[in-house]
């Protein structure tokens, strides 16, 4: 299916329990940068939240997977303005009662970003692997493996040896403050992080855990940034944590 954000279309793909009927949770899930809702360790959360009775809504990002526009085009803006839509078609489904919305690294930040801006509607905000870096390193001047002058951005950067992106990404991010998203929030929040991700990542994760208000940080020894030895540790966590939040709900059987 597709949800409309001002004339882009958004691939988007609605996940429910195959047991259990009324109202019950949907947890948003928005991938990382150059990725796609079809990534294993999306898929296998989206698996592990509906086996524990919660709906899913998966979304590829402007620029990426099935949907509109060109990765070159992308920005943070533009995924911000996607989150916001897509958190808004959710709260128009009669069968949900709560909405979380989680992302996996650049998701993940723009899980951060979108979850204070639409605060009074999440609640719970679930980074994975987030790449709260990227605005800093932005106005540093050296982004994704690529050093350019912060002061006059390129047309184009290449990153990753073969990612090119317009400058605009650049300048966008230079004007995203983290700190301040966190500071918008007062919901609770977990941080899932991998300890063999790059350092940099799993600097900011702590940071960020820090600063909220209300978070827990729970670290996957032995995981990468995408998960690919340990998946089954972090849908665990996710799923734990979410039943926290949710306990008492009909939704959750007895057993659980």
């Amino acid at each position: 299916m597709y949800i409309l954000d001002d004339g882009i279309r958004l691939n988007a793909k609605l996940d429910l329990p195959e047991k259990g009927e009324g109202k019950r949770p949907l947890v948003i899930i928005i991938h990382g940068f150059t990725g796609h809702m079809e990534e294993n360790h999306l898929v296998a959360l989206v698996r592990a939240l509906n086996e524990a009775g919660f709906a899913s809504l998966r979304v590829d990002m402007y620029g990426h997977g099935g949907s509109d526009g060109a990765f070159h085009d992308h920005t943070l803006y533009k995924w911000l303005t996607n989150a916001m839509t897509v958190i808004d078609y959710a709260r128009g489904l009669d069968f949900v009662s709560d909405i979380y919305l989680c992302g996996h690294s650049q998701g993940g930040l723009t899980a951060i970003l979108a979850g204070a801006l639409k605060h009074e509607f999440i609640k719970g905000i679930i980074p994975i692997s987030p790449a709260c870096m990227i605005p800093a390193l932005a106005r540093s001047g050296g982004l994704l493996g690529t050093a350019f002058d912060p002061e006059h951005i390129p047309e184009e950067l290449t990153v990753w040896e073969h990612f090119v992106l317009g400058g605009n990404y650049v300048r966008v991010a230079q004007t995203i403050h983290v700190e301040e998203a966190i500071d918008r929030y007062s919901g609770p929040v977990l941080i899932v992080q991998g300890d063999r991700d790059d350092p940099s990542l799993m600097r900011s994760a702590a940071d960020a855990a820090a600063r909220y208000r209300c978070c827990r940080l729970v670290m996957i020894p032995g995981d990468t940034h995408c998960y690919e030895y340990h998946v089954d540790q972090m849908t665990e966590a996710v799923v734990a944590w979410l039943k926290e939040r949710e306990k008492g709900a009909a939704f959750l059987s007895p057993a659980e």
